[in-house]
């Protein structure tokens, strides 16, 4: 038996910020593409919805309450953002023959136009009372999610110059999630899975020498984290 604790050292945890952004457009085969860095991501808001109760009576009372599938969904902002992106905030550029080749005209972009799905990954960093926010992080991965329209404000430039912001909300769909209810977001944290196993899902997601970055489906990620099927 043991008795419960509160505050102890090295247990005293929080999280905050976001780094390591990338982003990840379907194709038109439904797969995902080559993962780009997201440089200048300041935010990435987590804004669920569902879950939400239906009560049903018998007898005169309260009988149960019935809950609502989850649905997942945010917002990104950014300084600025991967031409990558444009697909997918419905930003196309027209079509040029170079040598007979058909290629986009670099520079042009229409907007307006069909909206590309995407994936994202990200990280939040998770710290504690003695190591700070070195302590760990936990990893974001989102699927089938597309983008809302932005606004913007061009301002004159003043004494106390300042730089646009971007933001788009996104909406998901769930994918399917082997032995699961489907689902369009899955955290790993850091601090809890085997490092090795950890590395492995992180090269998937980042690329190495020999290998492009991608987004891995959810059977995947539980499979290079030692899940066994069974």
């Amino acid at each position: 038996m043991a008795q419960l604790v509160w505050d102890q050292d090295t247990k005293r945890l929080f999280e905050n910020g976001v780094d390591n952004g990338v982003l990840y457009v379907i194709g038109s085969t439904g797969e995902y593409g080559k993962g780009v860095a997201w440089d200048g991501l300041t935010k990435v808001s987590e804004s669920p919805e569902g879950a939400e109760a239906t009560a049903k009576y018998a007898n005169n009372k309260k009988y149960l309450n019935l809950r609502s599938d989850e649905r997942f969904k945010g917002q990104i902002s950014a300084f600025t953002y991967p031409q990558a992106w444009n697909k997918c905030q419905g930003k196309l550029s027209p079509m040029t023959s170079d040598s007979g080749a058909k290629k986009e005209l670099a520079g042009v972009t229409v907007s307006g136009q069909a909206r590309s799905n995407f994936g994202l990954s990200y990280r939040t960093r998770i710290g504690n009372d003695t190591e700070g926010l070195d302590y760990g992080y936990i990893l974001h991965l989102v699927y089938s999610a597309s983008a809302g329209v932005s606004s913007k404000e061009y301002q004159t430039i003043n004494e106390s110059p300042d730089a646009l912001e971007f933001s788009w909300d996104f909406e998901t769909v769930p994918v399917s999630v082997p032995g699961m209810k489907p689902t369009a977001h899955i955290e790993i944290n850091s601090t809890l899975v085997d490092k090795d196993k950890l590395a492995a899902l992180e090269k998937k997601l980042y690329g190495s020498a020999d290998s492009e970055p991608t987004l891995p489906k959810p059977e995947e990620v539980f499979a290079l984290l030692g899940l066994v099927a069974g």
